[in-house]
């Protein structure tokens, strides 16, 4: 009886350490694990560009005030034109470092009826009044519920009034993130959304001339010839997160 007593009580302190011990450790961050790097991803030459604090390594296109942009939970946010956030204080959000080729990655979340994108060959100079008018966008965009028609050309994961994705696209409902990664190498380009490629290009041959001489980019003669340029998320009025934006530069 004493042996089995003595064992009854020698569980009961366990658990009771146990407890204590749970209690007394620190909460999970509902941040652990995003925004950062694995071994193998730092090993590959993956770097962050959001460190999921702040703006550190970014400002707004042509020297805008960034007023427009916070960093929410986990997210890098839009915050849209509600509250204390209007128009004027908008600006699209540019790497501070410039591009060639590269694999870059983008978790992302739309608001109903939002729109976005991220563009990369962007060129920063007064005479642009936008980074759109430069450099090629990956279109991010609620589908769905955009309250207008949208054309296939405006829809997500086209390369913005170029380049249509095909039959492999499978957006996530607004609330849910997506992932998008764009492959950029001389002159091939490839867009994939959530771990589907759904479109993929050359650029400056003819077609690729053809497409932008004929459409929206006719009276942007300087849209998509930079070789290299900064990445830019667009902020278009929406609210807009973004997390895990990471990127690989290669030779």
């Amino acid at each position: 009886m004493r042996a089995r007593a003595f064992r009854a009580l020698f569980t009961l302190a366990g658990f009771l350490a146990a407890e204590q011990a749970a209690r007394a450790a620190p909460a999970a961050s509902p941040c652990e694990g995003m925004n950062a790097l694995t071994d193998a991803e730092k090993a590959s030459g993956w770097e962050l560009l959001f460190d999921g604090r702040s703006l550190t390594g970014w400002h707004g296109y042509n020297g805008q005030g960034t007023g427009s942009w916070k960093v929410e939970g986990c997210a890098l946010a839009s915050v849209g034109t509600e509250g204390n956030y209007g128009s004027d204080l908008r600006a699209d959000l540019v790497t501070d470092r410039k591009y060639e080729a590269f694999e870059i990655s983008i978790d992302w979340k739309a608001s109903k009826g939002g729109n976005s994108g991220v563009m990369y060959g962007v060129v920063e100079d007064p005479k642009y009044k936008a980074a759109w008018m430069t450099g090629p966008e990956y279109q991010f965009i609620d589908d769905v519920g955009f309250p207008q028609k949208l054309e296939e050309w405006q829809k997500a994961g086209a390369n913005y009034a170029m380049h249509l994705p095909n039959d492999q696209k499978k957006l996530k409902p607004v609330g849910e993130w997506n992932n998008t990664k764009i492959v950029v190498k001389g002159t091939h380009v490839e867009h994939w959304l959530n771990g589907r490629k759904i479109l993929e290009f050359e650029r400056w041959n003819d077609e690729w001339k053809k497409l932008r001489d004929s459409g929206k980019w006719k009276d942007a003669p300087d849209y998509g010839l930079a070789k290299s340029g900064p990445l830019v998320l667009q902020d278009h009025g929406s609210a807009f997160w973004f997390r895990n934006v990471k990127i690989r530069p290669m030779r």
